[in-house]
């Protein structure tokens, strides 16, 4: 036990608290030991760059779980916004192009946020029906072929690196650092956590909670479009098939995290750690070679664990 002023942490208590951290230093252990590539500067940066757009989806999953939500939409907005950056590309510059994806992101999650917020439907259904839409538009827009896309500054980004670490990381930690924040200093972000912890009793003392969720689910459609611009620099193409399941990998990425799916707990901190857990997972299932079907399975049975954890967890504290 470990005492803290009066209280002694019990080892239940330690490892809810760390877990993220263990389970992430057990990853790095298993992963130095089975591959010798693991550690390999090429393969860090390479881990950096492919989990750039994942940690930025998953810090707009953050905010919707913790107000008891859930958006599994954000896949198909990445496809959706890939191909239209694409599209656009062809014809108009980068800012425009960039603009209108972005827009498009923060429309797709508009249309959820109010469907959850202001029509009190089950944030499940509204976003496997945006999911479904998304993804047929984006089929739609490039009649199911690959758009390329030729800027070499924009492709440069995504390949480049700054001292050593990939440029897309840095985006990443910027919106990272900006939730962090948020969350722990903002009266937003007190409002949002408490939204998922009881909302009831948000609205009653005079808050009006449905702009917060509507909120939330626009900052997650807005992330989606910048990871699906993040994903163009570095393939150089447009598809529909992109981002075809994120949304398991950003709420596997918030479980592991620490975050309660039933809302009101969760921190920034603990999910980007999550984030880099479930890259290397992918990442040495790649080294070993282990299948793309497999490595879904694995995911699945990760999202499983972390639940049941956090079940026996809340159970223990009762």
């Amino acid at each position: 036990m470990e005492k803290t002023g009066k209280h002694k942490i019990t080892v239940s208590e330690f490892f809810e608290k760390w877990n993220t951290v263990i389970v992430f230093c057990v990853i790095v252990m298993i992963a130095s030991l089975l591959t010798t590539n693991f550690m390999q500067v090429q393969n860090l940066t390479n881990l950096l760059k492919q989990n750039a757009g994942i940690g930025i989806i998953a810090m707009g999953m953050l905010l919707v779980i913790l107000t008891g939500g859930i958006d599994l939409s954000v896949g198909s907005i990445v496809g959706v916004g890939n191909v239209i950056f694409a599209y656009m590309m062809q014809t108009h510059g980068l800012g425009y192009s960039i603009g209108v994806t972005l827009l498009v992101g923060a429309a797709c999650g508009a249309i959820s946020g109010y469907f959850v917020a202001y029509r009190n439907l089950q944030p499940f259904v509204v976003t496997l029906s945006v999911m479904t839409v998304a993804r047929g538009y984006a089929y739609i827009i490039c009649k199911g072929a690959s758009i390329s896309i030729k800027h070499p500054d924009f492709l440069a980004f995504g390949y480049g690196t700054f001292l050593g670490i990939p440029k897309q990381t840095y985006l990443m930690i910027i919106i990272f650092l900006l939730i962090w924040f948020v969350l722990r200093y903002t009266t937003y972000g007190r409002i949002v956590t408490a939204i998922g912890s009881n909302e009831e009793a948000v609205r009653l003392s005079g808050i009006r909670s449905r702009i917060y969720k509507f909120s939330v689910y626009v900052v997650s459609g807005l992330f989606a479009a910048t990871a699906a611009i993040l994903n163009s620099s570095r393939t150089g193409v447009g598809s529909p098939l992109t981002g075809d399941g994120f949304e398991l990998d950003a709420i596997a990425i918030t479980v592991i995290g620490g975050v309660s799916l039933n809302g009101g707990k969760g921190t920034a901190g603990r999910v980007l750690i999550g984030v880099f857990v479930i890259g290397m997972i992918g990442n040495i299932m790649n080294l070993t070679k282990v299948s793309a079907y497999t490595q879904q399975v694995v995911k699945g049975l990760i999202i499983l664990c972390a639940v049941f954890m956090q079940t026996l967890q809340k159970k223990s504290r009762a």
